[in-house]
Parts: C-alpha cells; sequence; structure tokens
C-alpha cells in the first residue's frame, strides 16, 4: 500500500503522464488502458477500472487493470446499479473496506473480481454532472486514506476533462454520453403561467478550465489569492451599497460574504492549487467537494447553503478570468436554467429576450415565481436535475400549463408546443377585444378586477390589462431590490408614480411585508426555527415603529390631497390593527400641522391571512375600512403546510371543503356589515378558483396582470346565481377536495375556465 502522501509527492508527474497518454496518439482503446495501468501503478492499487455513462443512462466497463480483460465493453450495469451505479446516483467517492458486502454490491463473475475487498470509486464530474467512475481495489480489506480518496478525485477531473475535449471523437466512445442529447420530458410544478420555446441559458454558467495542470505552482497560488481578494472586495461592497444593482439574491448575500471569508473554504482553494491545479481547477475540485457533501443534506438549510456556494464558486471563476463582472447578452428567445433564483437576479436579465424559466427548486410563492408572473415571463419549477440534463444553446419547451419541461424536444413536440403558443396568440388577442368591456356575470353581478403589484415594470401593463386598478401594491420590492434601506424621498417617489400612472383608479398599498423569507442583508434579523409563524410583516413594524411610521410619512406625503388606501399585512389580532390604525392617524396629524396636504380620502385596512381573525371579524370589521384576504398565506397558516416547501406545496388543494367554508364565512361577515372585502391571494388570478371566488359572493378580485384577460371571460360568461347554488351545496361535502367536481359544474354552465 502506498504511505500516505506518498501520491501526493508524485501527484505532478502522475498527471503528466496521463496527459501524455492521452495526447500520444493511437486508438482511444489503448489510450484508456495505458490510463488505467499507470494509476494503478502510482496508487499501488491491484485493480483501477474505468467505467463511461452510455447514452441509455447503463454504466460500461471501459477500461481496465487487474480485473478481467475479457470484461472490457462486455460488463455493464443498468443505471442505479450495483456500486458503480450508487457513486452516480450519490456524485461522490465511496470508500469501503469490505465492498462485496455493501448492500448495493453487484457480482458480475465475468470481471474475476472475486479477490478484492478494498473498494474505492470516485465519480468523473465535467459541468456538475457524472459521465463516469474511477475505481481501484485491493484485495485486503482496508479504507483508503482521505489524502487517496482526494488524489483519485483530482485524477478523475482531470481525465473527465481530456476524455470529453481529446477523446470523445474518437469511434470506441461514439457511444459515451458526455453531454445529454437525448429528448427528455421533466415533469415539474407550474410557477407562472404560459408556454415558451427557445434556447438554453444557464444562469451564471461556470466556466470550464481550459487548463488543468499548473505549469507554476507559485504563480497559480498568487492568481488565486487576488482574485478572491477582487472577490471579497465585490461583496463587501454590495453590502455597503457601492453598486447600482446587486447581483446576487438578498437574501444570501451575508452568507456569501461569510463563504468568501471563510478560512476553510480559502485553504482548500489553497491546497487544490499546491497539488498540482490550476486556479481553476482548483474552484471546481473545490466546488465537486461541497456538491457531494451538501447535495444529499436533509437539512433544507444546508441545502439551501450549495447554492451559495455554487454562486460563490462562478462569481471567483469570473474573477480569474479577469472580469468580475460580466453582462449576459441573451439570444432572442433565451430559456433561462437555475437552480433557484432571487429576485434580483431575475431583474438583470433583459426581459424582451428573456422568453421562460425553468428551475430545480423553489415553489410557487418563491420570489422569482412571483417577479416571473409580474413580468408574465413563463415559469416552471421543481424539475429535479434539471442542471445536469441541460446544456447551454439546446432547445427548450416550458410548458407552465402542464407544469413540464421539454429538454432537446423532437420535431413533433415542437410543433404541437408551437401551435398551441399559436392559440394562446389568438386567446390573448381575444382577451385584448375584452379590455374595456366591464366585467358583469350574465346574472348581472359587477365583479371589479384588479391588478397585483410590486415592480415599476407592472405600471406600464396597467392599462393594457383593462385592470380596474391596483388591489395590491407590494411596497417591499423597493427594499429588496436596493442596496440599502431607501429614504424618505425614494419611497415618496415610487408611491407618486403608482398613482400617477393609476391615473385615478383605486390603489391598495400593502406596507412593508418583510422578514420570514424576506430577508434583507442591511436589517439585522435572527435565524428562526420557523420564519413564516415569525418576526415578520407587522409585527416588525410594531416593533420597529421607525420603520413603518416612514414609509406611512412617505405614503402620505405621495398622495398630495389625492385618495389613499394603506393595508396591513399579517395582522393576527385585532390589538395589532388598532396600534397599526394609530401610527397613521399620527402621520396625517403629523402632516396637517406642518401645513402640509392630507389624503382627499384615506382608507386603512386589513390582509386576512391569520386563522385568527376569521373568529373575531365582529370585532376587526368595525375598525377598517376594508379587508382583503391574502389567500397564499391564509391557506398554508390554515393547512400548517408552508407553501415554500416544495413537499408540503401539493398537500392540500384550495378548492377543498374547509378552505372554501372558512372564505365563505369571511365573505358572509364583511356582507353582514357591509365592509369592502376582495380575494388577492393567487386564487384570484386563475379562472377556476375565481369562478369559485366569484360563487361564494366576493365581488373584488387582485390578481397577476396575467390574469385578467382569463379570469374576465370567465365572469362574461358565468351565471352567478347558478355557481352559488352549485358551490355551495359542494362545500357542504366531506370530500377531502371539490376541484373535479367544481370543474364539472364549471363546464355544465358552459364556463370559459
Amino acid at each position: 500500500m502506498a504511505m500516505p502522501g506518498a501520491v501526493i509527492r508524485g501527484q505532478r508527474s502522475l498527471l503528466r503522464q496521463i496527459r501524455e497518454a492521452v495526447q500520444r496518439g493511437g486508438p482511444a482503446q489503448e489510450r484508456l488502458d495505458m490510463v488505467v495501468r499507470i494509476i494503478a501503478r502510482s496508487m499501488v492499487a491491484e485493480v483501477c477500472s474505468l467505467y463511461m455513462r452510455r447514452a441509455g443512462g447503463e454504466m460500461e466497463l471501459f477500461a481496465t487493470e487487474g480485473l478481467a480483460p475479457d470484461a472490457v465493453h462486455l460488463t455493464r450495469m443498468r443505471p442505479g446499479e450495483g456500486l458503480v451505479g450508487e457513486i452516480m446516483r450519490l456524485g461522490r467517492p465511496l470508500n469501503l473496506a469490505d465492498a462485496p458486502n455493501h448492500p448495493a454490491f453487484s457480482y458480475r463473475p465475468e470481471t474475476g473480481e472475486d479477490p478484492y475487498h478494498a473498494f474505492l470509486g470516485v465519480p468523473l464530474l465535467r459541468g456538475g454532472r457524472a459521465i463516469g467512475v474511477l475505481v481501484v481495489q485491493n484485495r485486503t480489506e482496508r479504507v483508503y486514506t482521505e489524502d487517496e480518496v482526494e488524489d483519485l478525485q483530482i485524477i478523475a477531473m482531470v481525465l473527465a476533462e481530456m476524455v470529453a475535449g481529446e477523446l470523445i471523437s474518437e469511434d470506441e466512445l461514439s457511444g459515451v454520453e458526455i453531454t445529454p442529447h437525448r429528448p427528455e420530458r421533466i415533469k415539474g410544478a407550474r410557477f407562472a403561467d404560459g408556454l415558451a420555446l427557445g434556447v438554453a441559458v444557464l444562469h451564471e454558467p461556470p466556466v470550464a478550465p481550459s487548463q488543468l495542470l499548473a505549469d507554476d505552482v507559485v504563480a497559480e497560488e498568487a492568481r488565486l489569492k487576488t482574485a478572491i481578494v477582487a472577490l471579497q472586495a465585490q461583496i463587501d461592497e454590495m453590502l455597503e451599497g457601492q453598486h447600482g444593482l446587486v447581483e446576487a439574491s438578498y437574501e444570501v448575500l451575508e452568507t456569501y460574504r461569510m463563504f468568501a471569508h471563510d478560512r476553510g473554504w480559502n485553504r482548500s482553494l489553497e491546497d487544490a492549487v499546491r497539488n498540482g491545479l490550476t486556479a481553476e481547477a482548483a474552484v471546481e475540485r473545490v466546488r465537486s467537494e461541497h456538491r457531494a457533501r451538501l447535495g444529499q443534506a436533509r437539512d433544507p438549510y444546508l441545502r439551501e447553503r450549495l447554492h451559495d456556494f455554487e454562486d460563490l464558486a462562478d462569481r471567483l471563476l469570473r474573477h480569474l478570468a479577469g472580469d468580475g463582472h460580466v453582462a449576459r447578452n441573451l439570444p432572442d428567445d433565451a430559456i433561462l436554467i437555475a437552480r433557484n433564483l432571487g429576485p434580483a437576479d431575475l431583474l438583470e436579465y433583459d426581459r424582451t429576450k428573456l422568453k421562460g424559466l425553468l428551475l430545480e427548486e423553489g415553489s410557487p410563492a418563491s420570489h422569482a415565481a412571483i417577479v416571473a408572473r409580474a413580468l408574465d415571463i413563463p415559469c416552471v419549477g421543481r424539475l429535479t436535475g434539471l442542471r445536469d440534463r441541460v446544456s447551454e444553446g439546446d432547445p427548450v419547451i416550458v410548458d407552465a400549463e402542464t407544469g413540464e419541461a421539454y429538454l432537446r424536444p423532437r420535431p413533433d413536440v415542437l410543433q404541437a408546443i408551437s401551435s398551441r403558443i399559436e392559440v394562446r396568440a389568438q386567446r390573448r388577442a381575444e382577451f385584448a377585444r375584452l379590455r374595456d368591456t366591464p366585467a358583469f356575470t350574465r346574472d348581472g353581478v359587477k365583479v371589479t378586477l384588479l391588478m397585483n403589484a410590486g415592480l415599476d415594470v407592472d405600471l406600464e401593463t396597467l392599462a393594457e390589462t383593462g385592470a380596474e386598478g391596483i388591489g395590491l401594491f407590494r411596497t417591499e420590492f423597493q427594499f429588496m431590490v436596493a442596496e440599502e434601506l431607501p429614504r424618505f424621498n425614494a419611497q415618496t417617489a415610487l408611491y407618486s408614480r403608482v398613482l400617477d400612472a393609476a391615473g385615478g383608479m383605486p390603489v391598495t398599498f400593502r406596507t412593508l411585508d418583510l422578514g420570514g423569507d424576506k430577508v434583507l442583508p442591511y436589517l439585522e434579523a435572527e435565524r428562526e426555527e420557523n420564519p413564516a409563524l415569525g418576526w415578520r410583516a407587522i409585527r416588525m413594524g410594531l416593533d420597529r415603529p421607525a420603520l413603518l411610521r416612514l414609509q406611512l410619512r412617505a405614503l402620505i406625503a405621495a398622495a398630495r390631497g389625492r385618495p389613499l388606501r394603506i393595508m396591513f399585512p399579517l395582522v393576527a389580532s385585532v390589538d395589532e390593527f388598532r396600534a397599526a390604525r394609530a401610527l397613521v392617524d399620527h402621520e396625517v396629524a403629523w402632516a396637517q400641522r406642518r401645513g402640509r396636504a392630507a389624503p382627499a380620502r384615506l382608507d386603512v385596512g386589513a390582509m386576512i391571512e391569520a386563522p385568527a381573525l376569521i373568529w373575531h371579524l365582529d370585532a376587526l370589521l368595525p375598525m377598517t375600512d376594508f379587508v382583503s384576504v391574502g389567500t397564499n398565506d391564509l391557506l398554508q397558516y390554515l393547512f400548517a403546510a408552508d407553501r415554500g416547501n416544495a413537499r408540503m406545496a401539493d398537500r392540500y388543494d384550495p378548492l377543498s371543503p374547509p378552505a372554501l367554508r372558512a372564505l365563505a364565512q369571511i365573505q358572509a361577515a364583511c356582507e353582514e356589515t357591509g365592509t369592502p372585502v376582495s380575494v388577492c391571494g393567487e386564487m384570484a388570478g386563475r379562472p377556476l378558483e375565481a369562478f369559485t371566488l366569484v360563487a361564494l359572493g366576493f365581488e373584488r378580485l387582485s390578481m397577476p396582470p396575467a390574469g385578467i384577460g382569463p379570469v374576465k371571460q370567465m365572469v362574461l360568461s358565468c351565471d352567478r346565481e347558478a355557481a352559488r347554488r352549485g358551490v355551495m351545496a359542494l362545500i357542504k361535502g366531506s370530500a377531502g377536495s371539490v376541484r373535479n367536481e367544481i370543474e364539472t359544474l364549471a363546464r355544465k354552465l358552459y364556463l370559459s375556465v
């Protein structure tokens, strides 16, 4: 066996021998045979084998030193089969003292591997995707040292690039799948409705190292140190507000800074360079380590940290390339591919060229999804393994009607999607024709359709949609895309622009809904075990009255004698609303004492999102001028199911008797007291759910801009009284969901849903 560190001392020589073997010319098989012999000799291993992934997903033995030569190209394992399949599945090394006794061991008699017990296998990773497995074995039962594991990982990384770059064109490797090329369909979840066809653009894609082995270790160390210092300075400046628009998700900027200055991360990079890699190859090496270690973590917080490391590694690679601020030039039909995304990340891209968005993670209530809906960009999320199954420039389809993604689609699929896109265009034209048509049901009930907004770009679509005002303006977005706390003048200017754009139509401003998953880098916040139920929204505003009063003062100043509607989020008790309303009255009095114009009419309302209020409406409603039902939060609290958790997002259906009974109770209480009520959650923007809300008696619905046309078309074809009778009968039942029954009812009434 090799003494600890023996391979390290000869590593540079070993890597050069491998490179020379690959570049020497001749048949690819002969070169691979030579490579495994060199590795076996250097690692003092009795067996060294190379397995490569075939296009069908099978793992095939491509070269071996020590196993039966006849097994080469004969031994194949199905995806996930054997120890090799386990390494491919996990994407990390497997180090065993007695391999035959491992549960995943798959015995192949043709290989003659019976005598061998010690087993070390590492994946060949390229672009974050496993394309093969490199294995060494010995007869004696032993666990390989950490140094040996690390050495074999470096060898595998170098070999992966050489196979992909220099050997893949050889006939012997023609069936190896270096990059995915087969048509694939991945089922995910619909985040923002629509259809899009275009080419894949990877969000801040890794910069592939052009050279793996360092010619001058000292020079590489200096390059790495310079790039790290530049990266740290860049992130520090982001947090200090010295850039125009930050480049990272605002929720993780503090974490980026912590990781960028982390001694352990820096030391890992330095060690990889000292072992003979270039600075770029060292970044990829450490990136692979974090993927292996954090990718399988059960803790969602730890898995999120992998996203942080990915972004950090990409930024460092760009600094090494000499440009830490690369602006992406998008093709005209770009489909953005990302593991996850923050709201500011999405806003950085040219929205005239960005046609769709595909995410591995996230939820319909994530910030990226909300922004995508606001920009009318089709978005599908929770696409497991997406980044490993798509390459830059691949043709891609975003089907956000069914919640699917098509990678490298077949011609017949392209034709079908193109036809559906044309039909959607025709429907859009129909919606445009209905823009100025008042939304009356067939039996004469007026339904007011309002728009949700939160960005300047939303204001451009207000007139196009035919919305009758803004039913929910999310004021926190201004705070989330700023480098520092927006000052009074900046807030006043934004609110003035919103009121000007509305042109006299009503605008309901929701005060800051921060906290929970909306953490700002410039506001200190402790990490909470359950942030959705923690210090957020009105709770933060009441605990930090200076922050809330500044916003209220800006809203009053922006009104300049015009009507003003203010709504407080996540009110859980009557006392909270009473205290918040007192702050409004205080700021109005403050403005009047200084001779400033008070709003011509001031309406103050509350969002009903906490279930506790359902049983205290008799006390709350007389204090309010209006209320709005935030179904997103109300339902997650009602069902105790985190809407941001992929495992929980589909555990309940909004069209279920408990949810609909709660909504019916709210509507009845508001009707009895004459309190105006609206619904501004996601339910309001989907025709079938909106049909149900109208049937329950709601006559004010606020939704994303893209929902106005489809919902108006539904309203115009709806007989409200017939719908009411049908829905009220259904919610008295014992079924867990009545979605299918409501859909049947809608079709029976000839509705467009």
